[in-house]
């Protein structure tokens, strides 16, 4: 499968945003979809992630209560929408996924086979 991530940009502390993850070339309903971000020097880290059936979703508590996750299985699409950006959210973002991904293993980013490109999100403060 092939992902793409889009969405990100320079937004103002507070602001909100949302990201999209858009697959092609596999069989998207079968995948467990994650949001990684990495800062300029900083390893790259979880924000959330969404199960195959939708109905699972999983955060980082850096951004719980201010991020939600959402997939749409008929656009093949998975989305990350923040609020109450905060500075600190600076980060490129980038959506990976896994059809055969364990639970206990959502927040590791080697667990993930396919990965997209990165989406810049800056927040000013």
């Amino acid at each position: 499968v092939q992902l793409q991530a889009s969405g990100g940009g320079l937004v103002q502390a507070g602001d909100s945003l949302r990201l999209s993850c858009a697959a092609s070339g596999g069989a998207f309903r079968q995948y467990t979809i994650g949001w990684f971000r990495q800062a300029p020097g900083k390893e790259r880290e979880f924000v959330a992630a969404i199960r195959a059936n939708g109905n699972s979703v999983h955060f980082a508590d850096s951004v719980k209560g201010r991020f939600t996750i959402s997939r749409d299985n008929n656009k093949n699409t998975v989305y990350l929408h923040m609020s109450s950006l905060k500075p600190e959210d600076t980060a490129a973002y980038f959506c990976a996924g896994d059809s055969r991904i364990i639970l206990s293993s959502l927040r590791i980013p080697s667990a993930y086979d396919y990965w997209g490109q990165g989406t810049l999100v800056t927040v000013s403060s």
